[in-house]
């Protein structure tokens, strides 16, 4: 009678390490991917939010307000933070005068990463644009 040893061999567990590594090399770049493009809501919503502000400004004071007071409390300034919510994206508006206005939210810290979309920029008008990190415009980041 033959006696059966049970148990798991090494080369079996061999086996199931390089299945589960191969596994985690696939997910965890795509999840990363997921979570860089999950943050660009960030920048969406305060630069949309930074543009109803600066409508709200141009109708009290007949002007849009400048960078200088972005963060400045109302009435002087929009009350808005120089920083998105988690802090992936800074905030900054340019080119501010009377009649218009162009606002930016540039990646910062591990948002630099995405590469596709490190720049978003909305103006007075409403026309929304965003550029890669390379300078080049981005169609897939307003989306």
């Amino acid at each position: 009678m033959q006696i059966r040893m049970k148990g798991v061999t090494l080369i079996e567990l061999v086996i199931v390490v390089a299945i589960v590594a191969l596994l985690a090399s696939i997910a965890v770049p795509t999840y990363r991917n997921y979570v860089l493009r999950s943050h660009r809501v960030e920048a969406k919503t305060a630069l949309l939010n930074l543009a109803a502000a600066q409508e709200k400004f141009y109708l009290q004071n007949n002007t849009y307000a400048a960078n200088s007071v972005l963060s400045t409390a109302p009435p002087t300034g929009l009350g808005i933070p120089g920083t998105t919510k988690n802090g992936h994206y800074t905030i900054a508006i340019n080119n501010a005068s009377t009649t218009t206005f162009a606002a930016t939210a540039t990646a910062t810290g591990t948002q630099t990463e995405d590469t596709d979309c490190a720049t978003f920029a909305i103006d007075a008008l409403g026309v929304k644009s965003a550029t890669k990190s390379g300078g080049s415009a981005s169609t897939v980041c307003w989306n």
